[in-house]
């Protein structure tokens, strides 16, 4: 039987290593391929009773964490977690995904990542939901509704064209009303203009949104915004942060929107404060209130910055939770 060691798994890649140096090539005979360079079309279709569901990736992007990107914990400890999702060493790895919700009668897709404009600068990375719409087979004119969970640039910015036209031309935009009404507010604007980070929020819903006032659709919670969509409730992240519970038949699905960023971080530690939060404490108390209702339900979490495609189940641990990724499925 062969003797499977760490020194074994070392000397084969250090073999690896000098064939590649040496030009030394394996000796079987085979064509050579060029390299593809490029990723495949990230969509992943579920079902929801009678509905159609699809998770469109927006990408995902990596970035140095910051030192106060978990608020009250050392970073150290945040590095160790981040260490403990393998993620790139001193690294943080944000994924992004949109819902699309067929309905049968209304084509809704809930959040619409980060727009086009961010193509060339993350060299692809992120807004790269159009292209994967388009890849599943869905014209933009298509959609009936953008149904928005929180006014922050991820979730917004994929309403525009980079040329500023609506990528939505014909869909109806629909924004927590809470959550409307905290950022077009210029009092509360100009509280923020010593915090960087919240005025550049402001000032992207000012232009993300500009021309658009009269023309939005606010909602409130606890209704039904959708066919078989409703509105939950879920603040602190953002003052009107929502999530969705999708309905059809006996058959449900709780869209969590952001409740919790990256679950390695902020599922595995429900009590850590991500540097996103609006109000911290909230979001906390608002995590733990849904995460004990999803895993008493058993009930199927889509996460916006779960791993793609972002499919799962939570469960208690203890003062924690997990997730528990739901096996890709190759028939809907």
């Amino acid at each position: 039987m062969t003797d499977l060691n760490r020194r074994h798994l070392l000397a084969g890649a250090a073999a690896v290593g000098a064939a590649a140096v040496t030009g030394l090539r394996p000796t079987t005979s085979s064509a050579a391929v060029p390299q593809a360079g490029t990723q495949a079309p990230g969509f992943y279709r579920y079902k929801v009773g009678a509905y159609e569901c699809t998770s469109i990736n927006d990408g995902a992007r990596t970035f140095p964490m910051p030192d106060k990107f978990v608020v009250n914990v050392p970073k150290e400890e945040a590095l160790a977690a981040g260490e403990a999702g393998y993620m790139p060493k001193g690294m943080v790895t944000v994924p992004f995904n949109p819902q699309l919700i067929n309905t049968g009668s209304k084509l809704v897709l809930i959040d619409a990542g980060n727009g086009v404009a961010n193509l060339e600068p993350s060299k692809g990375a992120v807004g790269r939901t159009l292209q994967n719409l388009a890849a599943a087979g869905v014209d933009p004119k298509s959609i009936d509704v953008v149904l928005l969970s929180h006014l922050h640039p991820d979730h917004t910015n994929g309403i525009r064209l980079a040329d500023g036209a609506l990528a939505f031309p014909n869909a109806e935009i629909m924004v927590p009303a809470k959550d409307w009404e905290f950022w077009i507010s210029e009092d509360n604007a100009a509280k923020a203009e010593s915090n960087g980070m919240m005025k550049n929020y402001f000032g992207n819903v000012k232009k993300t949104f500009a021309g658009l006032e009269s023309k939005v659709t606010k909602f409130e919670w606890g209704k039904e915004v959708a066919p078989g969509i409703t509105s939950i409730g879920t603040p602190g992240h953002t003052p009107g942060h929502t999530s969705f519970a999708v309905a059809s038949g006996d058959a449900r699905v709780l869209i969590q929107s952001d409740v919790t960023n990256i679950p390695e971080f902020f599922l595995r530690n429900p009590d850590w404060h991500v540097m996103f939060d609006n109000d911290a404490a909230l979001a906390q108390e608002t995590r733990h209130k849904f995460y004990d209702m999803a895993a008493a339900e058993k009930a199927t979490v889509i996460g916006f910055h779960f791993t793609f495609p972002s499919v799962g189940h939570v469960e208690k641990d203890g003062a924690k939770y997990r997730l528990i990724p739901s096996a890709w499925n190759p028939t809907i």
